[in-house]
């Protein structure tokens, strides 16, 4: 059964947040961070100690799937137990899941090279940023996935500028549907958003089902419902 990522992963108690950050100690490394949550008990875990086993599990599938679909690449690794409703393993999943359908549909890239190179740099995205910095981690992992899949710089010309605009036309989707977080829709959103671009900019064409269809709605206590576009009652 997958665990709730609206409680505490220690003890399974409601998780409370911050306007400004406290130092934290995780309960499994012990080291001290910065922290804008924690449960009502004062436990805290850190975003690597959160996302180890489940980024395992997003490479493993990655690299084992021959499939062009990343919402059913992304759909299929959110079954795992160690992937929960909400943290930060999705600034990672995302993009994975992109860079697996597009190597699989045709795109000329090194697939475990770029695979590492999504996790070293998903993890630097920490949870929260969708409130924190107002930027969606789904949203800028679909800019991770573009920049790796092109080799993308600081110094890059064209292909820069299309890392930043597929970022923003991600961002600009989760927006419109409003808040509160839920990051099971915005991967969605970021996947869609992201193939239509790559399609149009790039001439790979990843597939997608008819309809997307979340069933995590049971475990989002803030799940928007119908207003949400995959929301599996209504469909």
């Amino acid at each position: 059964m997958k665990r709730n990522e609206n409680v505490c992963l220690v003890c399974e108690k409601p998780l409370k947040y911050f306007t400004k950050p406290i130092t934290m100690e995780c309960h499994f490394c012990h080291q001290k961070f910065s922290s804008y949550a924690c449960c009502e008990d004062e436990h805290y875990v850190c975003d690597e100690c959160h996302s180890k086993k489940g980024i395992e599990a997003i490479n493993e599938f990655c690299m084992n799937t021959d499939s062009t679909d990343p919402i059913y690449i992304v759909q299929s690794i959110m079954e795992n137990p160690y992937i929960y409703m909400h943290g930060p393993e999705h600034h990672t999943i995302v993009g994975a899941a992109l860079i697996a359908a597009y190597h699989n549909a045709g795109g000329d890239i090194d697939l475990e090279k770029a695979l590492t190179e999504m996790h070293e740099r998903g993890k630097q995205c920490p949870g929260g940023t969708c409130g924190f910095w107002g930027c969606c981690g789904a949203a800028v992992s679909v800019g991770m996935f573009m920049s790796i899949i092109t080799d993308t710089t600081p110094l890059s010309t064209r292909t820069w500028g299309m890392s930043n605009e597929i970022t923003s036309k991600a961002l600009a989707k989760i927006a419109s549907y409003g808040g509160p977080r839920c990051c099971k829709r915005n991967s969605f959103t970021a996947i869609l958003t992201a193939t239509e671009y790559i399609r149009e900019r790039l001439g790979i064409s990843m597939s997608l089902p008819e309809q997307v269809v979340c069933s995590h709605s049971d475990e989002n206590h803030e799940c928007l419902g119908r207003r949400c576009p995959y929301f599996s009652k209504y469909k």
